[in-house]
């Protein structure tokens, strides 16, 4: 779980304008920290199952913000992934 004040610098780096705070570019990131401090709970707590179901709708919820963000406008796709060095599949096949 983030604390407010990582989160605040999630939204501070990765914001648009001055007063955004819920653009799916901040929403993605904050998801990535939170998926990735829940992968290294898991690889401690093998059998957490509850955390384990968070973890995949937290990758799914990430999944579909940045289809609709490919969608709309790809460059900003490509800058996100690319700041938050994401591995994407590549959906042209």
């Amino acid at each position: 779980m983030l604390t407010p004040k990582e989160k605040n610098a999630l939204i501070k780096k990765y914001q648009i304008h001055k007063d955004d705070t819920g653009s799916p570019e901040v929403q993605v990131a904050i998801l990535t920290k939170e998926i990735e401090q829940v992968s290294e709970h898991l690889k401690i707590h093998r059998k957490d199952n509850h955390s384990r179901r968070g973890l995949l709708k937290m990758v799914g919820n990430r999944r579909r913000l940045l289809r609709y963000l490919k969608n709309e406008d790809q460059k900003r796709f490509e800058k996100i992934v690319e700041k938050l060095k994401l591995k994407v599949a590549d959906s042209s096949k």
